[in-house]
């Protein structure tokens, strides 16, 4: 039975208790809602106390004082539930010297702890904070680690005074250090001034968060402030989702319900945020034009486009965009525009036919009529799409176009969105190939790129490749940087998932009708031997996929009724039989892909489970309930340009410093070095969502689809997910599901008007 300490007040009526220990194990925590389980060693207890109550961020070795209730769980017994604690100094040897060696002050781990308690006993942290010249009498502690560890000691410090005025607004300690590094000492005047920049500004603090905090600071609650910074957060919502805009009713309909607010002060709020410059407002698009009665045309979306707003007053059906999205999407049809207008380079003269027949020869192939039309239009058109599925023949087509523009003396650059993306087109091409964003040479100290209209890209002819991925933000950057007498080609599988940022780019290039599009729909003879391969055409085209007769096959489904059944045939594919039968590695070969991030089948649970059956042991650090240890497949889930790391990027953790707080990955030879702050920047990635795979391939992908998944299933979905396959395809889950995806479209529309701005372009 655990020691209870005094009892407290609780200013309602009742009584709290108070519980001082050291944190022992962070057992688990919620990361939706911050509520956790903890084992916190409390003098005078036989065994650690369970507590649980809201307390990330903390980490084992701290000493807690923590105000609560007990309580008696059926399942687990006594528990102490925490409704509010603070961090504090340890006070016996033993508190310090895990304390210390606990990670959180830089440069003392285990070992340094105990040589540090061992020297100056009760003493230590007295020493570190007012005589650090003597902890250089410490064996193996020098000049520079003393200097590293009062560094660590006095930003510690400012941390938890940061910390400690978070706390008292209801906001999560696991931030704390992310509002110091952003704001540095004036993080308490900022937050104080403006708490809704934290939704802004800090990645993993949202706008609830940022409300909670204003509220507790007395923020009305119809605030024009809190009425702006809804209608913002809204807006980003829309664009995490894909849109570009969202219309005006949509959005305050959106709005109203989430905050609360009466619709004349958000329709205020929408006037003063485009007083400001933060929102666009648009009447219509360039070329809407006028209805038959004359009035302004509403926004014709097509037939696959969400639907919003029909009775709203027609006034109120205008979109409204993040000004950001609305400069990109109109600046993309604009530079179309210029591009189209102006005339191309001075080159040799090309006879297409003959050159067409010097590459069959030299490849020894003879080409589709649909590649042969491509390279037509490739060498005299100035923008161009070229679109097919797997199979049709778009490696062999870019090979074609460039070796016969480089005889010319054509200046080619190659580039896709992501660097796996870009290592594959320099390989199937032989010609180098970039991110997008080291072409655009993309500055992390000035947060732009340096390649734009003013400095262009010295090249003849631009070539994309993976353009479904492409975005509307960095599709603008990207055409920004084109030389107006130079060439544009995108290459893409428009019927892919498009793009995880907001907009639909290759699909509206296409749908705009003045861009030229070469379609790709000949499978060639060696791409119908697989099945991976004709499957995903059949899929594409509303069926079932076959599994085929031959053994061995490189397409497979597996029958599971439940989500536990499906979730241990995918624990035995991974462990055992994929590599037993086929000798693919657990790591580097095989990829689950999930249509989810939640529920049985979700990201989040496969890779709790696939971590603790292939890598359960070894050093790690913790970032919330989930532990990053050596030899774990992680992903990158947001830019940071500080560390050349990009949303979606795949690695492995090749070291863990217990003693820096710091984890290093390995991204394809290149290791990059995180600090405990940024560590939540990155996943387990055993499992992805299809999503997250774009513009990724695997030699083999298995793929959980069960009803359980039911909002996600959709055809595009399993399209991209079975397209990410090299060598192997394992469907887990019921014919049911299949069936739901193959038959179902249409249900992913976004909000984006390039299409529109492009169709009073010129005829290309």
């Amino acid at each position: 039975m655990a020691m209870r300490q005094d009892t407290v007040s609780s200013g309602t009526g009742g009584s709290d208790s108070a519980l001082e220990g050291v944190l022992e194990r962070v057992t688990f925590v919620n990361e939706e809602n911050g509520w956790g389980v903890f084992r916190v060693a409390v003098a005078g207890a036989k065994e650690p106390v369970t507590v649980v109550g809201n307390l990330i961020g903390v980490q084992p070795g701290e000493t807690l004082r923590m105000t609560g209730h007990w309580t008696v769980s059926r399942q687990y017994g006594e528990q102490f539930d925490v409704s509010a604690y603070e961090s504090v100094r340890p006070s016996t040897v033993a508190g310090i010297e895990r304390y210390l060696g606990s990670g959180l002050v830089r440069g003392v781990g285990r070992v340094f702890a105990k040589r540090l308690v061992d020297a100056f006993g009760e003493e230590t942290l007295d020493v570190i904070e007012n005589a650090p010249h003597r902890l250089a009498g410490v064996e193996g502690i020098g000049k520079k680690r003393v200097e590293r560890i009062v560094r660590a000691w006095q930003e510690q410090r400012e941390i938890r005074s940061v910390m400690l005025f978070l706390q008292t607004h209801g906001v999560s300690p696991a931030f704390a250090v992310k509002v110091f590094k952003r704001y540095g000492s004036d993080a308490v005047r900022v937050v104080s001034d403006d708490p809704y920049r934290l939704a802004r500004d800090i990645y993993g603090i949202g706008f609830k968060t940022a409300d909670r905090i204003a509220q507790s600071m007395g923020v009305p609650t119809d605030s024009p402030r809190r009425a702006e910074a809804g209608l913002l957060y809204v807006l980003s919502e829309a664009s995490d989702e894909g849109h570009v805009f969202l219309p005006k009713d949509l959005l305050l309909e959106k709005a109203g319900g989430y905050l609360g607010i009466r619709r004349e002060i958000l329709d205020a709020a929408v006037l003063s945020l485009a007083a400001a410059g933060d929102i666009s407002i648009e009447g219509r698009p360039d070329c809407t034009g006028l209805s038959e009665d004359g009035r302004q045309r509403v926004l014709d979306l097509g037939e696959k486009a969400p639907v919003y707003g029909d009775k709203a007053p027609l006034n109120e059906r205008v979109p409204v965009y993040l000004r950001p999205l609305h400069i990109a999407e109109t600046g993309i049809a604009s530079r179309l525009r210029a591009l189209l207008r102006s005339p191309m380079a001075e080159r040799k003269p090309i006879q297409v036919e003959k050159a067409i027949e010097w590459f069959e020869a030299r490849q020894g192939i003879e080409l589709a009529e649909a590649q042969k039309e491509a390279i037509r239009r490739a060498v005299s058109s100035k923008v161009l799409v070229i679109t097919g599925g797997p199979g049709t023949g778009k490696t062999t087509l870019v090979n074609g176009i460039i070796r016969i523009l480089e005889k010319k003396g054509v200046r080619i650059r190659l580039a896709a969105p992501t660097g796996r993306a870009a290592k594959r087109m320099t390989e199937t091409t032989g010609h180098e190939a970039v991110t997008i964003h080291r072409l655009l040479e993309f500055s992390p100290k000035a947060m732009k790129f340096e390649r734009n209209q003013e400095r262009p890209l010295e090249t003849d002819l631009l070539i994309v490749d993976e353009t479904s991925m492409l975005d509307t933000a960095l599709a603008y950057n990207l055409l920004k940087a084109v030389p107006l007498s130079g060439q544009v080609i995108f290459v893409g599988d428009v019927d892919q998932l498009p793009s995880v940022g907001p907009g639909a780019v290759l699909s509206d290039l296409i749908s705009s009708g003045v861009i030229p599009v070469v379609r790709l729909n000949t499978i060639f003879r060696q791409a119908k031997k697989s099945l991976i391969v004709v499957n995903a055409h059949r899929i594409n085209e509303g069926e079932f996929p076959a599994e085929g007769e031959k053994t061995p096959r490189d397409f497979y489904f597996i029958s599971k009724e439940t989500p536990e059944e499906c979730l241990e045939a995918i624990r035995k594919l991974v462990r055992t039989r994929l590599p037993r039968a086929f000798g693919f590695d657990q790591f580097r070969d095989i990829q689950v892909l999930t249509p989810m991030r939640r529920g049985l089948l979700g990201g989040q649970n496969l890779n709790a489970e696939l971590q603790a059956l292939l890598n359960p042991d070894g050093r790690g650090l913790f970032s919330g309930s989930r532990i990053l240890r050596e030899g774990d497949k992680v992903m990158q889930l947001c830019n940071n340009y500080d560390l050349d790391v990009f949303n979606g990027d795949l690695g492995r953790v090749v070291s863990v410093s217990e003693q820096e707080r710091t984890l290093a990955v390995d991204y394809d030879g290149r290791t990059v070095v995180y600090e405990a702050a940024d560590i939540d920047e990155l996943s387990l990635a055993y499992a992805t969502t299809i999503h997250k795979s774009q513009g990724s391939e695997y030699p083999c992908v298995v793929i959980p689809i069960h009803t359980q998944h039911f909002m996600m299933l959709q055809r595009n979905l399993l399209y991209t997910a079975v397209t990410r396959a090299r060598k192997m395809v394992v469907l887990v889950g019921s014919k049911k599901a299949v069936g739901i995806a193959v038959r179902t479209t249409g249900q992913n529309a976004r909000f984006t008007l390039l299409g529109q701005r492009l169709c009073d372009l010129p005829d290309a």
